[in-house]
């Protein structure tokens, strides 16, 4: 119901956002920066027109340079949209190949030059973390779900998988655990009420801190970081 409220509410204007965010990915004049403002404004008119509110908490966490990888949990779709409002610095992300043939998805996608991982295809996977790689070097930053897929469990948190930190320990950039909250509910409940959904970027891990610790060790503290924010900010909450 809400997809259809963002639609419904923006429909004279959407075929003209379409059309932005798709001349970003076949462009060769439009360059990374200028693309995710493009995404980043429909983002926010989506957003508002689809009634939910994006709180964020330590914008200051996220490291000066370019060149780090958010690692957040995964609630669902919706999760992508908290980031490209919130977050100031252009970034790319990796999604996996179920996802990335959802119409506009697949626009921003191509528009934000991000990654479509086959899980199910090693050698895929493996040219995809390459690539990443190169381009966290390079000063790209990147977004990746470390879960895997999404949990179903609410803020409940599913293990994080020690592959997914193959790029950033590669690239011995910086880790930057954020702590996504309800974010699920927005497109998981069938309704349009107000919704708040909250994003916690934390300090980053830098290389001289998980240089000697193994990716599964790399992904349980990440975990461990995330579910102490999750906890925090939900009792904030409640209280």
């Amino acid at each position: 119901m809400r997809i259809a409220l963002m639609v419904l509410r923006l429909f004279l204007k959407a075929p003209y956002y379409f059309l932005q965010i798709w001349w970003c990915g076949k462009s060769k004049k439009i360059t990374h920066e200028e693309a995710y403002a493009v995404v980043k404004k429909v983002t926010k008119k989506a957003n508002h027109a689809g009634r939910v509110k994006i709180e964020s908490y330590g914008l200051e966490n996220i490291p000066k340079e370019n060149g780090f990888v958010f690692f957040p949990n995964h609630q669902g779709l919706f999760d992508v949209l908290v980031f490209l409002e919130s977050c100031p610095r252009p970034f790319s992300f990796v999604i996996k190949k179920e996802a990335s043939n959802i119409i506009l998805l697949k626009q921003v996608v191509e528009a934000l030059d991000s990654y479509v991982m086959d899980r199910d295809d090693i050698k895929q996977s493996m040219q995809v973390i390459l690539g990443m790689t190169k381009d966290v070097k390079e000063g790209r930053n990147f977004l990746i779900f470390a879960e895997g897929t999404r949990s179903k469990n609410g803020n409940k948190l599913l293990d994080f998988k020690g592959g997914s930190f193959k790029s950033a320990t590669k690239a011995k950039c910086p880790i930057v655990p954020c702590a996504l909250i309800d974010s699920f509910v927005p497109f998981d409940e069938n309704s349009i009420r107000p919704v708040t959904v909250k994003v916690v970027y934390l300090p980053p891990m830098y290389y001289d801190e998980y240089k000697d610790m193994k990716t599964v060790d790399i992904a349980a503290e990440v975990k461990r970081r995330i579910e102490v924010a999750i906890a925090e900010h939900t009792s904030i909450s409640e209280n």
